[in-house]
């Protein structure tokens, strides 16, 4: 279980949203939640693979090579 204080504001703008559609403020709070995490995971993994670039560890590809691998250099 998880409350949250939201300023006023979002809060208005949570209720209108949850009201014009039909869904509840949690489904649209879970929502974002998901969403955030998700961004900060993929943020948090792309540090740690340019750290480990920038300290020699791996290596990269060149983008010209991976659009031509993928069928995406026309």
């Amino acid at each position: 279980m998880l409350a949250l204080r939201l300023p006023p504001e979002v809060e208005e703008r949570l209720d209108a949203l949850a009201k014009a559609t039909g869904r509840t403020k949690s489904y649209y709070a879970r929502e974002a939640i998901l969403q955030y995490i998700d961004d900060l995971e993929d943020v948090y993994l792309a540090e740690r693979r340019v750290e480990a670039l920038r300290a020699g560890h791996g290596s990269t590809i060149p983008l010209a090579d991976v659009m031509k691998r993928y069928g995406l250099d026309d």
